[in-house]
Order: C-alpha cells, then structure tokens, then sequence
C-alpha cells in the first residue's frame, strides 16, 4: 500500500523525482479514499522534474505540436512566465491561505498564452503562433496576446461541479421537452437561462439563450446544443475538476496525462509515456473536491458582529444575492449515479468532453483504460473529509458559494478594445476566429466563498487590492446593484463591505463554518431578526 501512495521504497538511490510510484490504473478503486486523497494533495504540490517527465520540448500549452519544432523547449527555454511551461507544482500558485486555494497577484496567470511556442515578441519572427505572430499573421503585444486573469482557489470545488452537473441536467430535461416549431424558459434552480427554441425543421435557435459559455450553445444542424454548465475558468470555459487538471498539467509543467496524450505515447518528446495515469487524474481531482469549504470568520467585537449582520442583510436587499446566489443541492437527482443525492461527488464526471478542445477526457463507463473508468464515489458532506463540510438538511444541501454560475456582462461599455473589465481574447471561441479575436466581456459570476483571503487580488484581473473597488467596478448587467451600493449610506456601504470581509478560506483543522478571531467556532447568526433598521 506504502508504494500504491507514491513512495516507493525501492526508488533509485540519486534519482530525483517528486513521485517515485505512480498509482496503477485500476488500484484507486483499491485505495482507501483517506490515502488516495491524500496521495492526490502529493500530485497538487509535487514539484516535477525533468527526470519524471516535466517539460515538454516539442509540445504547446494547448498540446499541439510546436510551431517550430527545430526550436525545441529546452534549457534555456524550457520556462516562460507567460507562455509556460510556467511552474513546478500546482501549488506554486495555488497556495493562499492554504494550498489549493489562491494566489498573490504575482501568481496571475496569462490565459491563452499557451498557443503560442514561446512568446518572445521578437518583431524579426514571422513564424505563425512561435513567438511573435498571431494566427491572423499579425505582430502581438503583451496587451493583446493573452487574457490576464487571477489564481483562483479551489476549496469548495467539489460541491460547485456538483451544483453544475445538476444544473446542467435540469437544463437538458426541459431541452428534450421541447418539440419542434416551440420554446420553452430554461431555468434551474431558480436561474433564469433564458430560452430555447426547436425550430419546425429541427434546428435549434440559441439566441435568446443566456449566461451559457459558446460551446454549450453550438448546435450545427439538428444536433441540440448540449447546455452545459462549466464551472471552471472565470469565462465559464471548463466542464470539470479532471478537464481543468488536464489541461493544468500539461500547460504549465509539461506533465502529460495518458488519458489526454495516449497511452504509451510521448507528443511532447521528452522520452517520458503515460507520465500521469488515469488514477493519478482520479486522485488529485478527488483531493480537489474534497478541500474544505470556505467560511466566515467574524471576530469577537459587538461592532464588527453589528455589521456583518447588518451588511448580509444590505447585500441581499440591494439585489447582490441574485447573481452571488446561494444553491441548493437536491437528494432526488445526481447525474450519470441514479439514486443518489446530489452530493455525491464522483469521477469521472458524466459531461466530460471525449472530443474537441482539450479532450480526450476520461469518460464515465466500463473500465477500459485510459478512456473509461466506473464511477468512484465520495460523499462530500462526510465527516471523515477534511474539516468543515456543508450538511444535507431535509434533503438539501445550501451551497453558500455566492454565484448562480452564469456568465455576466458587468462591464461599463461591453466594448473588449477599450474597456479594461474586458479581455482582448474570447476563450470560449477557436483559437484564431473571428470571434476569438473580437474579445470577451462576459464572466462567470464570482464564487465569493473563500475569496477575500486568497492573496488580497480582487475581480477576475486581480488587479484590485480591496473589494470595495471590485463593487464599484460592477457596470452592464450589475449597475443596478452598484448605483443601490452608491445610493446607500456611508455606514450601510462600510457593513456590507465588513460583511464581505467575513468570508475566508478558513485555518486547517476548522470544525465551524463559522469562526472568531481565535479560529474558535462561533454560533452564527445571534439572532434572526437583524436589519438595517437596527442602526
């Protein structure tokens, strides 16, 4: 069992490696869920190195073949902080309060970079995607050559998926009912998506569809648009834990996953195969699941306690709990694991992409590996995971993750090439379409849980210190919100900006979800019936 968690006894003396074993596929079913968790934490802040497989000489970010690959990505260009490979470990980044959770600002990292061999800048470089041109053939700049976003945190993450897996269902189920020459709303969970119209020949019209990411919406023909809610990424870009950690590992430490790049296979010509097997992707998605959820911490001062009460109340009076919204997790409904509530986390997920941009994915099915495996469960509200949990009361769990996991326009001018709120690029487009290069103004509503504690950079740049100037950044589909914040007394404005304060990735070994300076458990709220009145 010591050598199935990566510590292999029998390791070569002088060999420098972070994983000496690697988990066979097939022996995470026979792990138990503590040591394969915990073997999964190894990977997330295994620093990789060049004699397991890190780096990828003739591989992009993406995974294509290098533009040029008589220009290999080897010592010295084997790092670039921009175009990647960018990090030894996952927790290079994602370490703030804890690891797994975010990052300082200097840990930004530059989304789309990636397509790019090296990103040199070198004017004299003609080669498309090497180090200077775009796929239009056109010189870049560091302003226009990536999209430049904040390390988020992932505690918490496994119930967010959940939440998407049953929106996702809910959405396809009123899709399905919907016969040709009608409309039907789609909504979930009390989400308003817009609507969808089957057309008399069968096609689909998305246009009145709102808040789903380009992909989901595709739908060439007769083939419905799939309606998948992705969690991951700020643009709402990645379906799951296991996709996002795919892509993850090749982009920025060259650590390819045989379910990605082939069994036995080397792409990026390193001498390394299989360098992250099925059941490693298993175990660090698992270990990503399972972190503990963020909560509150409140200190001991009648003050500071007034007004976080007051401040909660304001927020949701004001309107900001319609988008930063609080989901339910129903027991009559888990996608792809019939009869099971919806807290059941599992991998692999059922809407994992087999094909397109970045897949391969492992999918949910027999065990044939490294493209399907059965579903290994884990019950996310169980005391033997890392503390605290959300609890399932009357056969609901209420995820406090503050997003109604939608994408919003809150810019104040909707336009990508002047609008600082915007991004050059469109992640949700082909690389290199005309789409991709109109740019994007559309986020995924900001999961507020854990987020003021997670290295003091705020809003999907990162390039705020303080969460009041994220308020007041809120334009477009949130001005009303932001003039009602405006609107509001100096005092009012200062609870609600108290109460976001409160809501932390909280100090390991926590019990409480709710906690005083001291980190000891704090019995929250003190009483029901608090308003702003009370001032």
């Amino acid at each position: 069992m010591t050598a199935a968690l990566g510590q292999n006894p029998d390791a070569q003396i002088g060999r420098e490696v972070a994983i000496p074993r690697h988990l066979q596929d097939g022996e995470e079913f026979n792990t138990p869920l503590s040591q394969l968790i915990q073997y999964g934490s190894q990977l997330f802040t295994a620093e990789f190195t060049i004699q397991e497989g890190a780096g990828r000489p003739l591989s992009k970010g993406t995974g294509a073949v290098l533009s040029d690959p008589s220009s290999p990505l080897v010592f010295p260009r084997n790092f670039d902080r921009v175009s990647s490979p960018d990090a030894n470990a996952c927790s290079g980044c994602h370490n703030v309060p804890v690891t797994g959770a975010g990052g300082d600002r200097v840990t930004e990292v530059f989304v789309l970079a990636q397509r790019f061999d090296r990103l040199t800048f070198d004017r004299t470089d003609p080669i498309g995607t090497r180090g200077a041109v775009d796929e239009s053939g056109k010189l870049v700049t560091m302003e226009n050559a990536t999209d430049d976003r904040k390390t988020i945190g992932m505690n918490g993450a496994g119930f967010v998926e959940m939440l998407a897996r049953q929106m996702t269902a809910e959405l396809q189920t009123e899709r399905d009912a919907t016969p040709p020459g009608s409309s039907t709303p789609l909504t979930s969970k009390g989400i308003s998506f817009g609507s969808l119209t089957h057309n008399a020949d069968g096609t689909w019209n998305v246009s009145h569809i709102q808040g789903l990411a380009a992909p989901s919406l595709s739908s060439p023909g007769t083939t419905p648009p799939s309606l998948i809610i992705r969690p991951l990424h700020q643009v709402g870009n990645v379906v799951s834990l296991r996709q996002f950690s795919n892509n993850a590992f090749n982009h920025h430490h060259g650590m390819q996953a045989e379910e990605r790049f082939g069994l036995n296979a080397d792409p990026d010509g390193d001498g390394f195969t299989n360098e992250l097997t099925v059941a490693d992707l298993t175990a660090v998605s698992l270990f990503q699941a399972t972190l503990p959820v963020p909560g509150r911490v409140i200190p001991n001062d009648p003050a500071v306690e007034q007004a976080n009460r007051l401040g909660e109340a304001v927020f949701n009076q004001i309107g900001c709990a319609t988008c930063h919204a609080t989901l339910p997790l129903t027991a009559n409904h888990n996608p792809g694991l019939p009869g099971q509530p919806g807290w059941i986390y599992f991998e692999p997920s059922p809407y994992n992409p087999a094909v397109g941009p970045n897949s391969p994915n492992l999918q949910l099915g027999p065990a044939n590996y490294p493209i399907s495996a059965p579903a290994l469960t884990v019950d996310l509200t169980s005391d033997m995971l890392p503390l605290p949990r959300l609890r399932a009361h009357h056969g609901l769990v209420m995820v406090p993750a503050y997003t109604d996991l939608k994408l919003h326009d809150i810019s104040a001018t909707s336009d990508p090439g002047t609008d600082p709120e915007c991004e050059p690029l469109d992640q949700n487009q082909a690389a290199g379409s005309p789409g991709f290069f109109a740019g994007n103004c559309k986020f995924i509503t900001r999961k507020l849980w854990g987020f003021y504690n997670q290295g003091g950079a705020f809003m999907h740049h990162g390039k705020f210190t303080t969460a009041r100037e994220a308020v007041e950044a809120h334009n477009g589909e949130a001005l009303p919100q932001r003039l009602a914040f405006d609107a509001l007394p100096t005092d009012l404005q200062n609870d609600l900006i108290e109460f976001l304060k409160s809501l932390q990735v909280l100090p390991p070994g926590s019990s409480s979800l709710v906690i005083d300076e001291h980190g000891k458990p704090k019995s929250w709220p003190p009483s029901a019936d608090s308003s702003p009145d009370d001032r």
